[in-house]
């Protein structure tokens, strides 16, 4: 994994005002500003329930806000809520495999719809996966451990913007760990990063910038 960094293409900015969620009469968070530029890197730090993931997927566009708005621009260009997803790869818990299928079935269904960067061939993809002994194998045989492993690499190695991962070393022993943390310097230079933590180094070593979910459940 050693070499030059890949950058990935279509820079997009994010911008997020006034927003906030609720679920019934709980707010989640309120009152959220923030300013995402190209290339940016974040951590989202908030324990179990601090609506952390609810704030990511909102990001994706996955569930709605109640208040507020998020404005995504590529160059002069809004990018409507519809398109976003082009833009957007992520890895997380809630995030399901097709487990009917073996890993290099999986590569090929993915690419159509989120290309590997650096116009990666599935092959190449495999073996940064690195995981030769169970490819033929299906994904629903793989250990949890494994599954995190593929989620992982087909969101950072996906040829977009803006990578959003969730408590990313759930699973991951040491090694596994160490690979997460050489294909993220490695393939996110160019990247805008937003990483869900529970305070676990290891998922955002090298980022600075923070947003502490308790500040804005007022």
């Amino acid at each position: 994994m050693k070499g030059t960094p890949i950058q990935a293409t279509l820079p997009l900015h994010i911008q997020l005002t006034g927003c906030a969620k609720k679920f019934q009469s709980e707010w989640i968070f309120k009152d959220l500003n923030l300013e995402l530029a190209p290339a940016s890197k974040l951590v989202i730090l908030g324990g179990n329930g601090s609506g952390k993931s609810t704030l990511l997927q909102c990001i994706s566009t996955a569930i709605a806000l109640n208040k507020g708005s998020i404005t995504y621009t590529s160059g002069q260009q809004t990018i409507s809520r519809e398109e976003v997803q082009r833009y957007i790869s992520l890895a997380s818990p809630y995030l399901q495999l097709i487990e009917e299928f073996t890993l290099p079935e999986l590569l090929d269904h993915v690419a159509p719809f989120k290309p590997f960067i650096h116009q990666m061939d599935a092959a190449a993809v495999m073996d940064l996966i690195a995981l030769p002994n169970v490819t033929q194998k299906y994904i629903r045989q793989y250990s949890s451990g494994m599954k995190q492993r593929v989620k992982l690499a087909l969101a950072i190695l996906a040829d977009c913007p803006v990578l959003l991962l969730d408590e990313p070393v759930s699973n991951l022993d040491k090694n596994a760990i160490r690979w997460f943390q050489e294909l993220m310097q490695r393939y996110t230079t160019a990247k805008t990063v937003i990483v869900c933590s529970n305070s676990i180094e290891a998922e955002y070593a090298g980022i600075e910038r923070f947003l502490e979910m308790e500040t804005y459940k007022k």
